[in-house]
């Protein structure tokens, strides 16, 4: 196919709106926004353990109290300023960090918002910022997890790679990465340009050091690396049953009006949705036997539930003591990620 060949009549109008209005999705959006809602989450767990160990200090005097909701309006508003000022992939990672990290502050506070006392310690906090956890993990889903990418995003990403070594050469590996991504949107106008320019930027051995991007790739490679082992999906059907135990106990310690102030039902409810979770689980061991992608599948639906609705319930009973297990269940949703992802990948390459 010509560089002009998708020029055509009807070739252009056949994609995506997003992609017409020039709005291609970047390759490794889902790396940076995982590690803007874990600096959220972290964030909000550690002001909270900070705060408590500390007596609850207030910054300001005379009347005025510098709430860290404002501190957390300040990190986002800079790390717009990051990213709206520079172009190219670089400056991505340390703009997810700061925003994550910034937004952790802001919704600490939300108590005092949606209360008329301005209570901090207003008991639903918990579950509400877990709501918005959970819907935010799920647009990153509904932007990323269901369509592949379109061979012009991979072009597209390939020049914005070019941003960067234009700008400051290129490396061995970012030079590979930015000729994969070519080499996946060959085919599209102008990707016979954007190969060669790859090649004509001028190397760069003495790469400058990121720590933020390096960290977040070093946690992307030990995903990649743990999937690949006999025993992780063990790993995290174990995790996955150790989650259930723990909501299970939440759910019978309401029932038995163990929790005061939260009604049976919840401990119903919680006890019901932890059995659709393990009826899921058992499912996608079985079929994982025989088909691993189709097994992962029914695994990732037993994290989805818990995620969605055990947790949700199980932080209105015991609000942060139920902290421990969202981290787990993340962990485990983010390994079926990557293990779907690697899967998906190789029967790709192999039909």
């Amino acid at each position: 196919m010509s560089d002009h060949g998708t020029t055509g009549p009807g070739g252009l109008a056949r994609r995506g709106h997003l992609l017409r209005l020039g709005a291609p999705r970047d390759t490794a959006a889902v790396r940076h926004l995982v590690t803007f809602l874990v600096a959220s989450v972290v964030t909000v767990l550690a002001t909270r353990a900070y705060l408590a160990a500390t007596g609850y200090p207030q910054i300001g005097g005379g009347g005025l109290h510098l709430a860290h909701v404002l501190w957390g309006g300040l990190l986002m508003a800079l790390a717009m300023m990051l990213l709206l000022s520079y172009v190219g992939p670089v400056p991505r990672s340390l703009g997810a960090l700061l925003g994550g990290v910034g937004f952790g502050l802001f919704i600490d506070e939300v108590g005092k918002f949606v209360t008329s006392d301005n209570d901090y310690f207003y008991a639903p906090t918990a579950a509400i910022i877990y709501f918005v956890t959970v819907v935010l993990v799920l647009v990153v889903e509904g932007l990323h997890g269901r369509r592949a990418h379109h061979p012009a995003e991979y072009l597209a990403v390939a020049a914005d790679r070019l941003a960067a070594g234009l700008a400051g050469g290129f490396t061995p590996s970012a030079r590979q990465e930015a000729r994969e991504l070519a080499a996946k949107g060959a085919g599209e106008p102008g990707a016979a340009q954007v190969a060669d320019l790859v090649e004509a930027v001028p190397a760069d051995d003495a790469d400058v050091p990121d720590p933020v991007r390096a960290g977040v790739r070093g946690v992307v490679r030990w995903l990649d690396g743990l999937v690949d082992r006999a025993w992780a999906a063990w790993l995290v059907i174990g995790l996955l049953l150790l989650v259930g135990v723990a909501e299970a106990a939440v759910g019978v310690r309401v029932l038995a009006g163990q929790v005061s102030g939260v009604p049976a039902w919840t401990g119903a409810a919680i006890l019901v949705a932890v059995g659709v979770s393990v009826v899921l689980l058992v499912v996608g061991v079985v079929v994982g036997r025989h088909n691993r992608l189709e097994g992962a599948v029914w695994v990732r639906r037993a994290v989805l539930v818990s995620l969605l609705f055990t947790q949700l319930l199980v932080f209105r009973a015991v609000r942060w003591t139920a902290a421990f297990g969202l981290v787990l269940d993340v962990l485990a949703f983010v390994a079926l990620e990557v293990a779907l992802r690697e899967e998906r990948g190789v029967r790709a390459r192999t039909s």
